[in-house]
């Protein structure tokens, strides 16, 4: 028995007179005279060896076989409109960014900021490095935003770039910062302080300066999440420090004022991707911006 072959513009006729349950009103839908719509319809049921539709009043209604064909047509024209869809989708240029959870998210949105003026859709996503190395290595990720390189052998060939550093500022409430700003840093000692996690990189260099210069502040509290921190910060619980990068940002945010800077101390930033030479033109513009915002070129 030879193969049956769908016209699919037969299809797509029946499929609007089955859903309009009346012949004139396709017609009019798809822009065609009653005749030639009638014509495709017969020439379907033709090609499948049984009718589709049966009169009903003034319309028409689906046969046994028509209800089958009806099933098949609606998944078939739906899993086009799926197509059409992602291929909208594709046509827009993707950025897939993960970001480490220690790396401040004002870092992060300075980072990433130059991109939103491009035609460019941007997807997030924040979690520990391992995961997010994992995810770059299985291609759910175009790049990782980090504060730090990867540490030894990691497990895949990924590669670490650098893209800038800036020195710390130290903020505090008007009332705190009017106390211990004369003096710094060593107006520090005694002072109240609220500190980055311990697994922070910046937490590890702030033990190192404090050391340095005989400071012994008196800690009040200690976070893994930056945005807490400065909440506490601004309440008024301690002295808390930042990349100076986001240092204008915090104060307006945060309502605090500086207590003092330093260069001894320096965050480096770090773009993670799977490619030595950067290919991917989004990663590669992201890569540049950042520099330019790290070097203070905007």
């Amino acid at each position: 028995m030879p193969r049956r072959r769908l016209n699919y513009h037969h299809l797509y006729a029946f499929w609007a007179v089955a859903q309009e349950r009346s012949l004139s009103r396709a017609a009019e839908r798809l822009h065609l005279s009653p005749q030639t719509l009638c014509t495709q319809v017969k020439a379907l049921e033709r090609r499948l060896g049984k009718p589709l539709f049966r009169r009903e009043g003034r319309g028409v209604a689906l046969t046994e076989t028509g209800r089958l064909v009806l099933g098949y047509a609606e998944k078939i024209f739906a899993l086009g409109e799926e197509l059409c869809e992602r291929l909208d989708q594709e046509a827009v240029e993707q950025l897939r960014v993960g970001v480490v959870d220690f790396l401040p998210k004002m870092v992060a949105f300075r980072l990433l900021e130059p991109l939103i003026h491009r035609s460019l859709f941007l997807s997030c996503r924040e979690g520990r490095t391992e995961r997010l190395v994992a995810d770059l290595a299985t291609h759910r990720l175009d790049v990782v935003l980090s504060d730090r390189p990867l540490a030894g052998e990691p497990p895949l060939k990924a590669h670490s770039h650098l893209l800038g550093g800036c020195g710390v500022t130290f903020l505090a409430c008007r009332t705190l910062a009017l106390r211990y700003r004369e003096g710094f840093p060593e107006s520090l000692d005694g002072a109240p302080f609220l500190m980055v996690g311990s697994d922070a990189t910046l937490r590890r260099q702030l033990e190192v300066w404090f050391d340095k210069h005989a400071i012994r502040p008196k800690p009040v509290a200690e976070f893994d999440d930056s945005a807490l921190l400065k909440v506490f910060g601004q309440a008024g619980m301690g002295i808390f420090c930042v990349p100076s990068l986001v240092e204008e940002e915090v104060q307006r945010q945060y309502r605090v004022e500086v207590v003092g800077r330093t260069e001894e101390l320096w965050e480096q930033f770090y773009a993670i991707s799977l490619e030595r030479r950067l290919r991917h033109p989004a990663v590669a513009t992201l890569f540049e911006a950042a520099r330019r915002v790290l070097s203070g070129g905007g």
